[in-house]
């Protein structure tokens, strides 16, 4: 049976009333949940502890956007895990590409904190893509695998612990999604690249698509082979549109 993630990444929106408005929302449309599609909503940092309690006996898990590695010390502004984790959250996500380009995160710092999330018994969603110019370029899967290769060195069999989503940087937030085509391509390279690096243990790692997922063409993109859901920004602040993908989901369970 195949396996979905629908992750709703909420960015820098959102406070804390509105946060709770959201989710009871998302509640009341959504009260039947699937084993085989787990749900997922990760809000700023400011908001985890208030969504932590809106959440209380729900079936949807709770993630943060960003972590640091360090478990405590002077680094003013940083969030660690064992924060994270008092907040309820049991996923986190890092290497997203906002994060690469607006704030200058390196393959080696997304790998620091890999380890530092495993070792947390946390779960970890890596996203990695490439840009516009090095679609264009034709580069894409050498940029892939390079990101492949050395964000998740030495984790070993732990590859069955992590989530990988796979975001085209030029379809993030701009309304212009890859093609069914695209995205079956890449999702096949990402799960060829994952056992030749790791083995038969990868086939249990999450391939999930970002990149401006909507209710309109998450069918079409749930449907391929080795797409196992979705990291999404902007439809996951609509209760509707949410749910509806969630519900897309369900059908090839």
């Amino acid at each position: 049976m195949k396996q979905f993630l629908i992750a709703g990444n909420w960015k820098m929106n959102t406070d804390i009333n509105s946060t709770s408005d959201l989710l009871e929302s998302i509640w009341n449309l959504k009260k039947n949940y699937s084993n085989s599609v787990q749900v997922l909503v990760c809000p700023p940092f400011t908001n985890l502890s208030q969504a932590n309690k809106t959440l209380q006996d729900k079936p949807i898990h709770l993630g943060a956007q960003n972590c640091y590695w360090e478990p405590k010390g002077a680094f003013t502004g940083e969030i660690s895990l064992d924060m994270i984790k008092s907040c309820g959250c049991n996923y986190v996500i890092i290497g997203h590409s906002e994060r690469r380009s607006l704030f200058g995160e390196t393959n080696q710092m997304i790998n620091n904190k890999l380890h530092a999330i495993l070792s947390s018994g946390l779960i970890p969603i890596v996203c990695i893509g490439e840009t516009l110019e090095e679609r264009r370029e034709g580069r894409t899967f050498v940029v892939l695998e390079e990101q492949i290769v050395n964000s998740l060195e030495g984790i070993d069999e732990k590859i069955q612990d992590i989530v990988v989503a796979y975001e085209p940087v030029w379809a993030i937030g701009t309304g212009v999604a890859a093609t069914e085509e695209q995205v079956d391509e890449a999702h096949n390279k990402l799960r060829e690249m994952l056992n030749n690096k790791f083995g038969s243990t990868a086939n249990k790692t999450l391939i999930l698509y970002g990149g401006s997922v909507t209710s309109e063409n998450a069918d079409s993109i749930f449907k391929l082979t080795n797409v196992n859901g979705a990291l999404i920004g902007g439809a996951s602040l609509k209760a509707e549109t949410f749910v509806t993908i969630i519900n897309t989901a369900e059908k090839y369970v």
